[in-house]
């Protein structure tokens, strides 16, 4: 006898400074609820199979941050992350959602440490999957430029972007082709899944990425380090960082970051590149439960 269907997530809009943002709920509202925020030029559609996998212990609810997914992309304005921290800052406030767990991937990871950082009351326990940003060389890099200069670089990126037309694809199958370019390690029934949910169709038959281009310009003020380490010192839930072995990203417990957080610990997993939650789903899964049970 075939297993009953499980109904997939529910969608929900809330607004946030006069923006309509998108995002997923997966039921079971009497549960402790469980936010999962995705990280740049991806949508909430990418935590699929961990929302399914936790939706029964939790209230799993995934929001697609502005310029992505199926939110609105900002007019007149640039995405400075605290405005991404506002925006779940007031997702959490509508919904009511805290205290709550936070699981967080890459940007999102850096939005929601930095939301933690701010209000620890309201984070009973978080989980940053390669969420700390640029590592301390790449700041120090960037920030060795003089001011002028680094303001110019950012004033020329956004005006080359204005003119960067969304990619158009012939079909889904190209984009998908793409998709499974940026990660070798997805499977392609998970790569089609994360296409299909990541693009939309445009007028003329063909398709496009969901996100904004403009979200590709990061703030020449966005990734203050000081600042950072304070917020981080400030987080008192149990925090845990995940990175992949294969992944650009730096570990903090390499490069001493790992010293601004009361009550954190790394945990690192082989043949995993910059999205664990994909490459190593099973193996994510077991040490998130461990983590987030009570």
């Amino acid at each position: 006898m075939t297993a009953p269907l499980q109904p997939g997530p529910a969608s929900h809009n809330y607004f946030s400074q006069r923006l309509r943002l998108h995002y997923v709920d997966w039921g079971n509202e009497g549960a402790p609820p469980l936010l999962l925020v995705h990280g740049g030029r991806d949508h909430c559609r990418n935590w699929d199979w961990v929302a399914e996998a936790l939706r029964h212990d939790y209230h799993v609810i995934a929001p697609d941050l502005r310029g992505h997914g199926d939110s609105q992309w900002m007019v007149g304005g640039t995405y400075d992350p605290m405005d991404f921290v506002y925006d779940i800052a007031q997702l959490i406030h509508q919904k009511n959602l805290a205290p709550l767990r936070i699981m967080a991937h890459s940007f999102g990871g850096n939005i929601c440490l930095r939301y933690t950082g701010i209000y620890p009351e309201n984070v009973s326990k978080i989980i940053a999957i390669e969420g700390l940003g640029p590592s301390p060389k790449m700041l120090e890099e960037r920030l060795n430029k003089p001011i002028d200069e680094r303001l110019r670089g950012w004033l020329e990126e956004i005006r080359k972007l204005s003119s960067r037309q969304p990619r158009r694809y012939a079909s889904i199958e190209e984009a998908f082709k793409r998709m499974q370019g940026e990660n070798p390690h997805l499977s392609p029934e998970r790569a089609r899944h994360l296409t299909i949910h990541g693009v939309n169709q445009n007028e003329d038959g063909t398709y496009s990425w969901k996100f904004d281009n403009y979200v590709r310009a990061f703030s020449p003020h966005g990734f203050n380090p000081e600042e950072s380490a304070e917020l981080w010192s400030r987080i008192t839930c149990p925090t845990l960082l995940v990175y992949g072995s294969e992944s650009w990203a730096s570990n903090p417990e390499k490069d001493g970051r790992i010293r601004h957080f009361q009550n954190a610990r790394v945990e690192s997993f082989e043949g995993a590149g910059h999205w664990v939650h994909h490459d190593k789903l099973e193996e994510f899964l077991k040490l998130a439960r461990d983590f987030l049970k009570d």
